[in-house]
């Protein structure tokens, strides 16, 4: 079994428990719009997310760790477009609070959180070979790459929160879904924009 597989079988455990944490944690009652689905009755967090929110907060942790691996890459070299450097500096600065706050949330539901690099490589997530292309390349070569990468991995991130905002039932896990859809959105603009001009 490869270090992968063992990963993904990881997760794929962290979410199962996840399930079972949420189901577990107070009364059920059926969501009239889904049957079989069930969601806590109460107040709190914990007691009215669902599975959708869980899968949510534990793969996005994971795809925003990246992107900011990506952005502490492209930070880390000379000779940047400076244009680049700033959208590297924006997507770090705003999506380590969202982990904080995605963290806190799995705290709350007694949802363990995967282990780090646990996704598989779809969602728009770079593989190993294409965090070395990156560590590897130099100035506007590496500004162009984060760009194209950083696209197709935004692209999945907006994917996986349009998934949140029609399937999940915490308010602050849809919120963040939809302030994810909507940045993410404008920024994929902004690459392709600075893409074309590089």
């Amino acid at each position: 079994m490869t270090i992968r597989t063992v990963h993904r079988v990881l997760a794929i455990g962290a979410i199962a428990i996840a399930g079972t944490a949420l189901t577990a944690c107070a009364p059920t009652t059926t969501h009239s719009g889904m049957p079989g689905m069930t969601h806590a009755a109460g107040p709190t967090p914990s007691a009215t997310a669902n599975d959708a929110d869980a899968m949510f907060a534990t793969m996005m942790i994971e795809h925003h760790r990246q992107a900011i691996e990506m952005s502490d890459a492209l930070l880390a070299k000379t000779g940047v477009d400076p244009r680049v450097v700033d959208l590297a500096t924006r997507i770090k600065v705003a999506q380590a609070p969202e982990i904080t706050t995605m963290r806190g949330w799995l705290a709350d539901w007694g949802v363990p959180s995967a282990a780090p690099g646990s996704m598989d490589h779809g969602d728009g997530m770079m593989s190993d070979a294409d965090m070395a292309a990156l560590d590897a390349a130099s100035g506007p070569e590496a500004a162009k790459l984060f760009l194209e990468q950083m696209i197709a991995h935004h692209e999945g991130a907006v994917v996986m929160a349009r998934t949140e905002k029609a399937d999940g039932l915490d308010p602050s896990a849809v919120a963040l879904a939809v302030a994810i859809i909507r940045a993410q959105t404008a920024e994929i603009a902004e690459m392709k924009g600075l893409l074309a001009q590089l």
